[in-house]
């Protein structure tokens, strides 16, 4: 069974009951999920930079949805550190930097051996050995290789 790391926006979209994500969530098991740090810190500053008077009922929204996932399916940023590295200067040989951000949540899916789901597909799609899902498009890539 595919192990799955869930970039932000998918996360948003399933707290928002986006896209009948739920459902595609029990299919491929709650316990084969995970999110990055950094995915809850942008969620987090989702939040903060939000309408003040929607900041605590987003909060609450929030809590429930990383209730979801225990500490072993948060994955540390300081495990994909040289993953990350190795990325970079690969992409950056090539010409094609992304934001800092997706980079680390792309190492963090290469650096586990997990597939990536997000929408921003190509976002990703240039690094190495990525796996890509897109359960909202219904689209998938395959590993690159260099």
């Amino acid at each position: 069974m595919s192990r799955y790391l869930l970039d932000t926006n998918i996360c948003i979209h399933l707290m928002k009951g986006d896209f009948d994500l739920d459902t595609k969530v029990e299919q491929v098991g709650l316990r084969n999920c995970f999110i990055s740090e950094l995915t809850i810190a942008e969620l987090l500053y989702g939040i903060a930079n939000g309408a003040p008077d929607r900041q605590a009922s987003n909060r609450q929204k929030l809590d429930k949805f990383l209730r979801l996932f225990p500490k072993a399916h948060r994955l540390a940023l300081s495990d994909v550190l040289e993953t990350y590295a190795a990325q970079k200067a690969q992409l950056k040989r090539i010409g094609w930097l992304q934001g800092e951000f997706d980079m680390l949540i792309g190492s963090t899916a290469l650096a586990y051996g997990l597939a990536l789901v997000t929408r921003n597909t190509r976002h990703f799609a240039d690094m190495l050995g990525m796996l890509l899902e897109n359960w909202v498009d219904g689209e998938a890539s395959y590993p690159t290789v260099g």
